[in-house]
């Protein structure tokens, strides 16, 4: 099975200002927080296309892509290169199957997610619940995985995906936009009109140049871990920047990759063409060796 290494508790610890309390006689404001690279540790849609091959509901090849796809993503952030073919792909996995056969999948989606939460990224949620403002998760994954994590975290409430289902049944269509990019920004100013939240006197933290419309809808944008776009444009806009994800080296992405190697036969030969450059690279046979070692653990 694969392994995601460097959970978020061997990261140095960020020492964050406590966000100020609400102004007097401002609006109701909330904070908005994105879930992969922001609230957690890579990507929350491998831990559920691991509990789909579990399940038998993917196979094993496609988790094994996926698992170098998210070692990918922990490295360089998030971005639109493919993102056309990943609605494809999963509204194809969806297609003619029951709901309940992946509302089941959620204890080992948590289990894989929970401990790549960010601990840092908790405090400062909590804080501004503390101050009197709701807290939402804004993920471009499906509402059901965003409903369940903001319930597991004490949150307010969550945006998400909103897939399409026929008598307990998904379509493998989403209803209304992915909540992605100007989507996501759109469901923002939907929920806030609903619950009568001022956008402007709101937080909102991501770590993507492509929640950058989401960013430009509140008043309080801040970039965690951001990604290169998005680190430049919160230098020119002088916007508060958090940066606590680091993986130690080129050797750990080198175990990550190794470590998909145990997903099956069909995985070990995807990874495998794609591990001899990068132990090329490093220059040592012993490396190879070392990373070998930490895909068994």
């Amino acid at each position: 099975m694969a392994t995601e290494p460097e959970t978020p508790l061997e990261h140095a610890e960020l020492i964050a200002e406590p966000p100020p309390p609400p102004a007097p006689g401002g609006g109701r404001a909330a904070a908005f927080f994105d879930l992969d690279r922001t609230l957690m540790s890579g990507s929350s849609g491998f831990h559920w296309a691991r509990a789909a091959a579990s399940a038998g509901l993917m196979s094993r090849r496609r988790l094994a892509a996926d698992a170098v796809e998210n070692m990918r993503f922990r490295l360089r952030g998030s971005t639109d290169e493919g993102t056309e073919r990943v609605k494809e792909r999963v509204g194809a996995l969806l297609a003619g199957r029951r709901r309940r056969d992946f509302v089941r999948l959620g204890p080992q989606v948590l289990a894989g997610v929970l401990p790549r939460l960010y601990p840092q990224m908790l405090r400062i949620a909590w804080q501004h619940q503390d101050a009197g403002r709701p807290v939402y998760i804004a993920t471009a994954a499906s509402q059901d995985t965003a409903d369940m994590i903001a319930h597991v975290l004490g949150f307010d409430g969550a945006v998400g995906t909103h897939l399409e289902e026929v008598d307990g049944v998904y379509t493998g269509r989403l209803v209304g936009p992915m909540a992605y990019r100007e989507g996501k920004a759109d469901a923002l100013r939907a929920l806030a009109a609903a619950e009568g939240i001022d956008l402007a006197a709101s937080y909102a933290y991501s770590d993507s140049a492509s929640d950058l419309p989401m960013l430009e809808a509140v008043g309080h944008p801040v970039a965690v871990n951001p990604d290169a776009e998005l680190a430049r444009r919160a230098r020119d806009e002088r916007w508060e920047v958090l940066r606590f994800d680091r993986l130690s080296g080129r050797l750990k992405m080198l175990g990550a990759l190794a470590a998909a190697t145990a997903i099956g036969t069909a995985g070990r030969g995807l990874v495998a063409r794609r591990v001899v450059p990068a132990a090329t690279a490093l220059g040592s046979a012993s490396r190879v060796r070392v990373a070998r070692r930490l895909a068994a653990r």
